[in-house]
C-alpha cells in the first residue's frame, strides 16, 4: 500500500502482507523492457544456494515451485503443483503436477525433479543456507548427518506425483514449498553445469536467462513457454550492476534506468520526495524486516552473555533511524511490529551508556576491547556502521569498520570464528514468509549455525530449538493462536541471551522512472524485494 495509514492491528497485518503498490486499476500490458541497477554483483543463481535480497527475486523468476503466492499477496496457491491434498493428521501431502510444463532446455518437469531438487537443498555437500527448512520430512537427519543421500520422506509414485511424509506436523510446510529453495531443477542441467549452475541456471519459471557478463550486466527474457497465460508480462529485465546509487538515481530521473534497486540514497531521499514528480516516482511501504547487529557467541569477548548485554544497551537506535529519514523505527527484538507473535509489550535494552560500562567492568573488561564491525559498502551501511562504531566507542570498545562487497560480508558471516560482529543493513533480514518462525531457523536456530548460514551470531540454544519444533508441530489451525504465542515468547527469551542487537525496522522504498506509469504496476513483495513476474511498464 503506499503511504496508507495503519487503524489497527489486522489491516496493519494485512498492509504488511501487501504490495508496496497499489492494487492494479487497469489490465496490465504486455511487452516492455525495463533497466535495473545494483551497486553490487550477483553472486549466484542457483536456488540452493542464493539467498541474499538481490539475487532472490532473479532466483524466484527463473524457476518454479510447487507453490507460489498471489503476487504482492500471502495468499498460497498451487504453481507447479496443479492440486494438493492433506492428510488429517497433518503428516502426509500429496500434489499433482500440471502436464506438460517444461524446463527451458526443452524437457517436462516430473515428479522425480522435485525429488532431486530439495534433497539437493538439503545435502550437506551442496553447503545450501536453506536444508533447515525441510527439517519435519521424514530421512532429514539421516541426509544432513551424513547417513543417506536421500529423503525417505519423499515418494514419487508416478510422473506426476509427489508425496511429502513428515515426521512432525509442520505449519509452515506449504509456505516452505513456496521459498526459492524448494525450487525445481533438472539433474542433468546441473550435473553438466560441473558445480557452476549458479552461472548457467535451467528451470521452468517466467523468465530465462540470456547473458551474463560478470560484472556487468544479467539479460533476462520473458519465457514464451511459461505455463501460466500472460505472464510475465514484460518482455524482457536488465539488470546493470556495479552502479553507485546516487548514479543510477540520476540516470532513473533521466529515463535509462527504471528502477533503482538499492533504493534512494539517504541523501537525496528528502529532495525526491519533496519535488513535483516525487510521488511518481517513489514506491514506499511497511515490509516485514529487522535491521540487527549479530554478537558472534563462538568469538571472545562475545561468548559473554554480559558482554553481548552491554552492547544491546551501548547502541543508540534513534540516531540510527534519523540517518535513514525517518524511514525506520527503533528495534527492540527480532520480530518486526507487523509479524504475528511481535510482542508490544516488551521493551528490551533500554539505551543505556552507564548500565553498558558498568556490565563491561562485570566481565571483566571494564577498560573495554577491540573488535571488528563488517558491513556492506553501499550507502548508507558505512554511515550507520561508523554511527554504531562511535556508540561502542563510548564504553570503551575500539571497533574497526571494515565496509566490503555484500557478498564478501555474506562470506564472513557464514564462517565460523571470522566476523565478530556484523551490521545486517542492506542484507538485513525480510521475511521468506509470513509466519514468525522465519525469524527464528535460518538467523537465530541452530540449523542456521553451520557455514555458509545466515545465523552469523553463531547462536545455538537447544531449548529453544525444541521449543521452536513444538510451536511449529501445532498445525491444527485451532491451535493458530497458541502458536503465535509461543513463538513470541520464544523471541522474547533469545533477547536474555543477547545474540543481536535489533536496531531498526525499515520501511521498503524504491524508486522507479516515470514511463512506468504510477504506482499500481509496480509489485515489491514485501517477503523479498522485487516481484518481476507482476510488472509492467507503459508503452
Amino acid at each position: 500500500m503506499f503511504k496508507r495509514l495503519l487503524q489497527t492491528t489486522t489491516l496493519a497485518t494485512m498492509v504488511a502482507l501487501a504490495p508496496l503498490s497499489t492494487m492494479a486499476q487497469e489490465t496490465p500490458k504486455q511487452g516492455g523492457d525495463i533497466v535495473v541497477t545494483y551497486k553490487d554483483d550477483i553472486t549466484t543463481l542457483d536456488p540452493a544456494i542464493g539467498y541474499d535480497w538481490v539475487n532472490w527475486s532473479m532466483i524466484k523468476s527463473l524457476f518454479s515451485r510447487l507453490m507460489d503466492y498471489e503476487p504482492g499477496t500471502p495468499n498460497l496457491v498451487p504453481s507447479l503443483a496443479e492440486s494438493f491434498t492433506v492428510s488429517p493428521d497433518g503428516l502426509s501431502y500429496t500434489f499433482k503436477l500440471r502436464k506438460g510444463v517444461k524446463f527451458s532446455n526443452g524437457r517436462e518437469v516430473v515428479a522425480s525433479d522435485v525429488k532431486y531438487s530439495i534433497e539437493r537443498a538439503v545435502d550437506p555437500k551442496t553447503q545450501g543456507p536453506g536444508a533447515g527448512f525441510f527439517g519435519a520430512i521424514k530421512g532429514f537427519e539421516d541426509v544432513t548427518g551424513g547417513k543417506a543421500t536421500t529423503l525417505s520422506g519423499i515418494e514419487t509414485p508416478d510422473e506426476s506425483t509427489v508425496v511429502f511424509n513428515l515426521s512432525r506436523p509442520d505449519a509452515t510446510f506449504l509456505h516452505v514449498l513456496a521459498i526459492n529453495f524448494a525450487s525445481v531443477v533438472p539433474k542433468e542441467a546441473v550435473e553438466a553445469a560441473g558445480g557452476d549452475f549458479g552461472k548457467k541456471p535451467i528451470g521452468s519459471g517466467t523468465f530465462i536467462l540470456k547473458d551474463w557478463t560478470i560484472g556487468q550486466q544479467l539479460v533476462f527474457e520473458r519465457n514464451k513457454d511459461y505455463f501460466v497465460k500472460d505472464v510475465p508480462h514484460i518482455d524482457s529485465f536488465k539488470v546493470e550492476v556495479g552502479q553507485e546509487p546516487l548514479v543510477a538515481l540520476l540516470r532513473l530521473q533521466k529515463g535509462e534506468v527504471d528502477i533503482a534497486g538499492d533504493g534512494i540514497p539517504p541523501a537525496k531521499f528528502l529532495e525526491i520526495k519533496n519535488s513535483a514528480d516525487g510521488p511518481k516516482m517513489i514506491v514506499d511501504g511497511e515490509q516485514l524486516h529487522t535491521g540487527y547487529i549479530t554478537l558472534n557467541t563462538k568469538v571472545k569477548p562475545f561468548d559473554n552473555v554480559k558482554v553481548r548485554q552491554a552492547v544491546n544497551m551501548a547502541i543508540n537506535k534513534e540516531r540510527v533511524s534519523r540517518i535513514l529519514n525517518g524511514r525506520a523505527t527503533p528495534a527492540n527484538q527480532p520480530l518486526p511490529p507487523l509479524m504475528p507473535g511481535y510482542d508490544k509489550s516488551f521493551t528490551g535494552y533500554a539505551f543505556d551508556v552507564a548500565k553498558a560500562k558498568a556490565l563491561l567492568a562485570e566481565a571483566g573488561l571494564a577498560d573495554g576491547f577491540e573488535t571488528v564491525l563488517y558491513s556492506t559498502n553501499t550507502d548508507p551501511q558505512p554511515r550507520i556502521a561508523q554511527a554504531i562504531q562511535q556508540d561502542l566507542a563510548a564504553i570503551g570498545v575500539k571497533a574497526e569498520v571494515r565496509a566490503l562487497a555484500q557478498a564478501n560480508v555474506i562470506a564472513a558471516g557464514g564462517t565460523e570464528g571470522e566476523a565478530p560482529m556484523i551490521w545486517s543493513g542492506g542484507m538485513a533480514w525480510i521475511a521468506d514468509f509470513p509466519d514468525p518462525s522465519n525469524f527464528y531457523g535460518p538467523i537465530l536456530g541452530c540449523s542456521g549455525a553451520v557455514a555458509g548460514g545466515w545465523n552469523w551470531s553463531w547462536y545455538c540454544n537447544e531449548a529453544l530449538d525444541k521449543r521452536a519444533v513444538e510451536a511449529d508441530s501445532m498445525s491444527d489451525p485451532a491451535k493458530s493462536a497458541e502458536r503465535i504465542a509461543t513463538w513470541g515468547k520464544i523471541f522474547t527469551d533469545i533477547m536474555a541471551d543477547a545474540p543481536w542487537v535489533p536496531v531498526i525496522n525499515e520501511r521498503r522504498v524504491v524508486a522507479k522512472s516515470l514511463r512506468m506509469g504510477g504506482a499500481d504496476n509496480v509489485y515489491i513483495d514485501p517477503t523479498r524485494v522485487i516481484n518481476y513476474d507482476a510488472i509492467y511498464v507503459n508503452q
